[in-house]
This record gives structure tokens, C-alpha cells and sequence, in this order.
């Protein structure tokens, strides 16, 4: 779900990527249609409903930025990746943005030549225990199976974990969430670690969820955000500049039910620049002045996406934590519009 040790065998097509990606803008339009690279299944961030069509709160970045730059938060195709795929997939050019818990790394900012365009959520990895381990601290997992997903640097993080604490565990490796899941349940580990997220997520999908528990450590900083290749810096302002449009639009109390209403009597100059009201912060990007406005239209504010994904009133039950704005005390913060 995080962090690809993969490093060095993408580093050169991350190059040839980057040098030849300069006009994802002229591709997508071109085409008609934004490609997205998304998780194969988390519930909550970005899993194919019951009709097939991909939802949630990493997915309602790519409705937006299609929104954004073509008008229609319909015209995007979903390419599931998992951890070993994910980078691989956004090198070669098979899609357009990579949306689906990545953690911004420096080796990823720079080996793998990725620009991460912001932090959607962030986030850190925990562990997961059925109620009947007994068990209510990481720290007392000692010679505990442990269920993690191969192809990431969790298996760092773990063996950090439990070295610094003179600890011993059994690793069980597993390709993507729901194995994970099915093997935990299953019995052959005694624990699952991933990002704290993506343990809440997995375990509002069980049958029996109260029996299960996510303990109160955290282990590792984990900063989830869209990213995009290195070399193409206009379609990588498009990408940043629609998400932080939908974070100004919760701090000014913009919503995709009231943005009409607020477009046609707001007095506050901010707010006018945002919706296109008053210059053309667009034309900076190649796009139209209403280009934030149909973003924020078509998906909501930051926080109706938390809200409706993953908050909670929803199964998963996050809280805002960290993810609330600055002005409620967390880390989401749009810089000016201006």
C-alpha cells in the first residue's frame, strides 16, 4: 500500500519518462479522458462499487482534476495497480496521475523521479489484533506472525519497530490489502500492519469487525498523497492547484451544493479568484478560469470527500485528526489564491 523498495530498476525509466511526459495536459485532452492509477480494492479510498465504477476519497482527486481539465468528472479511466505496480505503472506512461495511498518518500521525490503533488491524508502504520489475541499494545507482540505487504518498505518500519523494542516476529507476506486481510482472518498471522487508514478501511469490510482492534501505536510517518512523473511541471500544477481548490473550498465554506449560491453573492476577493469570478488564475495552468469551480462542483470540498468516504458516519470512522484544516487545529492547508 506504501513505500516500493523497487528503487533502482525504475530509475531509469522514471528518466526516459519524465523527459517524454512534458505534455500530459495535450494527452488527456487529446484523448478525452484522464488515466488514473488507483488501488485495486480499500474500501472507503478507492474500490469499484457494486456496478464496477471506482470510488472514494483518493478517487474523487481524479474526478476532480478530469472535472478540472475536461469538463466532465466522468471521463476517467481506472488502472487498479498494487504495491509492486503502482510506480512502475506511472513511469512507463500508463497513467496519467497515481492516486492510492503512496507515501511521499525522499527516494520516491528523487530516485524514482516522482513529484508528489500534496498529502491528501497523512497518516501512519499500525497494527491490527482480533480482541481475543489479549493483546492492547504493539509492544507486547512479542514472537507474534505478522501479516505485511510485500513489495513495500512496511517490512523496514516492522523490523525497526521490533528491534528498537528487543522484540522477535514471524513475517507473512502478502501482495496487496485484501489477501492481507483473507490471511489474517484466516489465522496465519496473529497481527496486520499497514498504514492506520488502511486498517480501519479492512476492517469495516469483516462480518465480525467489533472483534477486532487496531492498537494505539503508531510507527512511522506516512504522508499519502496523488503524484505525478518528474519533467512535466504545468500538468504537476494542475494536479496540486485542483486538490488545494478543494481544500480552500471547505476553509471559505464553499460546498457542491452551495457554490452557485456563493459564486453569485460573495464579497470575499479569495473566494472570487477560486471560483473564477475575478482574473484568470487558469490561463497560468492552460486551463479556463473555471477550471477550480467545476472541481469543487463536481466532487465537493475536502471535507464532504472525508466525510462521505471515510468519516465518522461512515463504517471506516476516521476522524479528521491531523486531516483537519489549520484553522481546526490540523495539517490541511491551501496556500493563497492569488
Amino acid at each position: 500500500m506504501k513505500k516500493s523498495v523497487f528503487l533502482g530498476t525504475l530509475s531509469a525509466a522514471a528518466l526516459v519518462a519524465g523527459i517524454a511526459g512534458a505534455a500530459t495536459l495535450d494527452d488527456v485532452r487529446s484523448r478525452g479522458e484522464l488515466i488514473c492509477g488507483v488501488n485495486v480494492g480499500l474500501t472507503g479510498f478507492g474500490a469499484p462499487d457494486a456496478n464496477g465504477n471506482y470510488q472514494g476519497f483518493d478517487v474523487a482527486i481524479c474526478k476532480a482534476v478530469a472535472a478540472a481539465v475536461l469538463g466532465d468528472a466522468s471521463k476517467v479511466k481506472y488502472v487498479p495497480t498494487t504495491g509492486e505496480t503502482r510506480f512502475t505503472a506511472l513511469a512507463s506512461g500508463e497513467v496519467d496521475l497515481l492516486v492510492r495511498n503512496s507515501t511521499w518518500t525522499f527516494s520516491r521525490d528523487n530516485d524514482l523521479k516522482f513529484d508528489f503533488v500534496a498529502v491528501n491524508y497523512y497518516d501512519g502504520q499500525g497494527f491490527m489484533v482480533k480482541k481475543d489475541l489479549g493483546v492492547s499494545s504493539a509492544k507486547e507482540l512479542d514472537g507474534a506472525t505478522v501479516c505485511i505487504q510485500t513489495g513495500t518498505t512496511t517490512e523496514l518500519n516492522l523490523a525497526d519497530f521490533f528491534k528498537a523494542n528487543n522484540m522477535s516476529y514471524t513475517p507473512v507476506t502478502v501482495a496487496d490489502d485484501s489477501e492481507g486481510q483473507r490471511q489474517y482472518l484466516a489465522g496465519a498471522c496473529d497481527a496486520y500492519t499497514t498504514d492506520a487508514s488502511g486498517l480501519a478501511a479492512s476492517r469495516a469490510t469483516m462480518p465480525d469487525a467489533e472483534s477486532h482492534i487496531i492498537l494505539p501505536e503508531i510507527i512511522s510517518k506516512e504522508p499519502l498523497g496523488p503524484l505525478v512523473r518528474h519533467g512535466d511541471n504545468q500538468w504537476g500544477d494542475i494536479v496540486r492547484w485542483t486538490y488545494f481548490a478543494l481544500v480552500a473550498a471547505e476553509e471559505y465554506g464553499v460546498t457542491s451544493a452551495n457554490i452557485e449560491e456563493v459564486a453569485t453573492s460573495t464579497q470575499n476577493p479569495e473566494v472570487k479568484r477560486l471560483l473564477g469570478l475575478e482574473g484568470d488564475l487558469g490561463a497560468m495552468l492552460g486551463l479556463d478560469k473555471e477550471f477550480s469551480k467545476r472541481a469543487i462542483a463536481a466532487v465537493g470540498n475536502y471535507g464532504e470527500i472525508f466525510e462521505a468516504n471515510i468519516g465518522s458516519a461512515t463504517p471506516i470512522g476516521l476522524a479528521r485528526g491531523l486531516n483537519a484544516l489549520w484553522t481546526q487545529g490540523g495539517l490541511q492547508y491551501a496556500p493563497p489564491f492569488r
